[in-house]
C-alpha cells in the first residue's frame, strides 16, 4: 500500500488479476493468463495517456451512508490504496468511495439475508463473518476504532496522516498488529473494507466506481455483453479492440 514504485507496480500488478466474474466465468482475464496478461498490458499502455486526466463525471454523487468523518476516513484510504499514477486517477476520483458508501447505504449493508440473532459463536472461515452487526454498523464500529488507535498511534485521525504514515497503519491494521479492544479491526479491514475496496474498482460504473471504467481499461476486459467465447479464441496472446471502449451496464440503458 506504500506509493514507491516498486509497491505500486506491485499494487497495479495485482489490481489486473483481481478483476472478478460478471457474468460468465471462462471470459474473465485473469482465469486465462495467456491471453490475459499480454492483452492486459497492451490496453495498459494505450490508455496511460489519458489516465493523467480526471476520470469522466461519475454517475454518482455525494454520500448516503458515512458520516462527515467517515467519508474523511475513507477517502483517505482509498487514496492511500489507489494512489495516481499513469493508469488511474486516485482512489477518490475513480469513485471508489462513492461505491462502498452506497453498498453500505443499500440492502447488502442493512444486513439484508443475514442471520443477525445469537448466540454468537465463533465460525469457521468459510463461514464468513459471525457477528451481530450489519456490515454498515460494522463499518461505522471500525472506523471508530482505527481512528481511536491512529490517535493513540500518531496524535491525530487517519485523514489527517500522510500517505506513508497512512500507508504503513493499514498494513498493521492488516496484519492484525494493530489491535482494538472493542472491534477486531484485522477482520474489519480484510473481510469487510478490502473486498469492497477491490470490488469498487471492477464493479459496473452505474454502482459507482470504475468512474470511466479506467479498471476495465487497465485490464483489457471488455464489457458488457458477456458474449465474447469466439473473442477469446481469435485474439488468444492478443488486444481484444473491444476493450479500448468497454460497455457498460448504463451504455445498454
Amino acid at each position: 500500500m506504500s506509493q514507491d514504485s516498486s509497491d505500486t507496480h506491485h499494487r497495479r500488478s495485482f489490481l489486473r488479476k483481481v478483476i472478478t466474474v460478471a457474468g460468465a466465468a471462462p471470459l474473465s482475464p485473469h482465469l486465462i493468463v495467456g491471453a490475459g496478461v499480454a492483452g492486459a498490458a497492451a490496453v495498459a499502455a494505450d490508455s496511460a495517456m489519458a489516465a493523467g486526466a480526471p476520470a469522466a463525471t461519475p454517475i454518482l454523487v455525494g454520500y448516503e451512508s458515512f458520516s462527515a468523518d467517515e467519508a474523511a476516513f475513507v477517502e483517505n484510504m482509498v487514496n492511500v490504496m489507489c494512489p495516481a499514477d499513469q493508469y488511474t486517477p486516485n482512489g477518490v476520483d475513480c469513485g471508489l468511495a462513492i461505491f462502498i458508501d452506497r453498498q453500505l447505504a443499500g440492502a447488502y449493508g442493512q444486513g439484508a439475508g443475514r442471520y443477525l440473532n445469537g448466540p454468537w459463536e465463533p465460525g469457521k472461515p468459510q463461514m464468513g463473518l459471525q457477528l451481530p452487526f450489519t456490515p454498515e454498523q460494522f463499518f461505522r464500529a471500525g472506523v471508530a476504532a482505527a481512528n481511536r488507535q491512529c490517535q493513540a498511534q500518531f496524535g491525530k485521525t487517519f485523514d489527517q496522516l500522510q500517505p506513508a504514515d497512512a500507508d504503513s497503519f493499514l498494513k498493521d491494521i492488516s496484519h492484525g498488529k494493530t489491535k482494538d479492544d472493542e472491534v477486531a479491526l484485522a477482520s474489519w479491514f480484510n473481510e469487510l473494507m478490502y473486498p469492497l475496496f477491490e470490488q469498487a474498482c471492477f464493479a459496473d460504473p452505474l454502482y459507482g466506481g470504475n468512474n470511466d471504467k479506467v479498471f476495465w481499461k487497465m485490464v483489457g476486459y471488455p464489457g458488457l455483453p458477456a458474449t465474447h467465447r469466439l473473442d477469446m479464441i481469435d485474439f488468444r496472446g492478443k488486444p481484444y479492440p473491444g476493450a479500448k471502449d468497454p460497455k457498460s451496464i448504463v451504455d445498454f440503458s
